[in-house]
C-alpha cells in the first residue's frame, strides 16, 4: 500500500482548487440522540462549524470516515444526492426524521478514488447508490454545516484489515487537505454499550474507561501518533474499551492525515453512560 498521495496527481481535481491546509478532525460522536435539541456537544460542534469562512476557510469538500460503514476493501460513496441513512433503532420519531440533504461529489470521488490506493495498489471502490451518510457522519455535520451546501464524501472502512493498514491509507489522504478538502472522522475512543450506565454523569467513567481514554489522549497530545495504531497492545484494557474496534478505527484515519507536530486540541472530553468517551481531536 503506497504511504502518500502525489500532490501533482491532484491537478486532476479541477473542482478542487489549491488552499490553505485545511484541519483534520476526530469527533466523538456518541448517542445520535447529540443531534437534536440544546446539549454540550450539540453546541461545540456548531461553534467548531461556525469558524468556517470566519476564522478558517471555507471547505470546498468535506470527506467523512464513519464507525458505521464496514466494508470488504475501501469504498467511495459516488452519487450526487447521498441519502440519509438512519442506522440506529428504538430512538424517538423526531430522530428519524432528521435529514442532512449536503450534496455528493460524483467526480471528486472518481478521481480520488484513483488517487489512494488500498491492498494490491487497487483503486478505491466507487459506490454509486448503495450507501449515503449515515448517522456517523449526519450528526456531527448537521450542527456543524446546517445549511448543507458543502459536498460530503464518505470513505468507508475494510474491517478485515489491520489497523496499520487504516493507518497507511490515511496517510495518503493528507495531501487533499490541500486543495480545500476537511477531513472530518467519526467514532469514540471507548465505546462499549453492553456497559453503558444510563444515569452516570459526564464525569463519571468507569476506570478501564478513564485509563484508555487518557492513554490515547496522551498519545495524541504527545504527537505520538504511530502508537495509535498499535492500541490493541493496550490488552484487556482495548478489549474492555472496544469489544469491537469500529469506534475506534476512525481515529487512526484522522491521525495518518495530519504532521506529528501539528498543533492540535481537545473538546469534549466527557463521557456518556460511564463507557463512551465523547472526547473530540482537532488538528490544525
Amino acid at each position: 500500500m503506497l504511504n502518500t498521495l502525489d500532490a501533482n496527481a491532484l491537478d486532476s481535481l479541477p473542482s478542487l482548487k489549491k488552499s490553505d491546509r485545511m484541519p483534520v478532525m476526530f469527533m466523538g460522536h456518541g448517542s445520535p440522540m447529540n443531534a437534536l435539541g440544546d446539549n454540550e456537544y450539540r453546541r461545540s460542534w456548531q461553534a467548531l462549524g461556525a469558524r468556517f469562512g470566519t476564522e478558517q476557510p471555507r471547505p470546498q469538500l468535506i470527506l467523512c470516515i464513519s464507525a458505521h460503514w464496514l466494508t470488504q476493501g475501501w469504498w467511495l460513496t459516488a452519487m450526487a444526492k447521498p441519502r440519509t441513512i438512519h442506522d440506529f433503532g428504538g430512538f424517538p420519531q423526531e430522530l428519524f426524521d432528521q435529514q442532512y440533504p449536503a450534496p455528493g461529489d460524483p467526480d471528486a470521488a472518481s478521481a480520488i478514488s484513483l488517487l489512494v490506493r488500498q491492498r494490491a495498489s487497487a483503486p478505491l471502490g466507487l459506490d454509486a447508490g448503495e450507501w449515503g451518510l449515515d448517522h456517523g457522519a449526519w450528526s456531527v455535520l448537521g450542527p456543524m454545516f446546517p445549511d448543507a451546501d458543502i459536498p460530503v464524501i464518505q470513505l468507508s472502512m475494510d474491517y478485515d484489515r489491520a489497523p496499520e493498514d487504516h493507518y497507511a491509507l490515511a496517510k495518503q489522504l493528507k495531501a487533499l487537505r490541500d486543495r480545500g478538502v476537511l477531513i472530518v472522522a467519526s467514532g469514540n475512543i471507548v465505546h462499549n454499550l453492553s456497559q453503558m450506565q444510563r444515569g452516570a454523569g459526564g464525569n463519571q467513567a468507569y476506570d478501564w474507561a478513564l485509563e484508555f481514554d487518557q492513554t490515547i489522549g496522551g498519545y495524541a497530545q504527545q504527537g505520538n501518533l504511530d502508537a495509535l495504531q498499535n492500541f490493541q497492545k493496550l490488552g484487556s484494557l482495548a478489549k474492555m474499551a472496544h469489544p469491537t474496534h469500529e469506534h475506534f478505527l476512525p481515529l487512526l484515519y484522522a491521525a495518518g492525515a495530519v504532521d506529528a507536530r501539528e498543533p492540535m486540541r481537545f473538546l469534549n472530553t466527557s463521557f456518556q453512560g460511564g463507557s463512551i468517551s465523547m472526547r473530540s481531536v482537532v488538528w490544525g
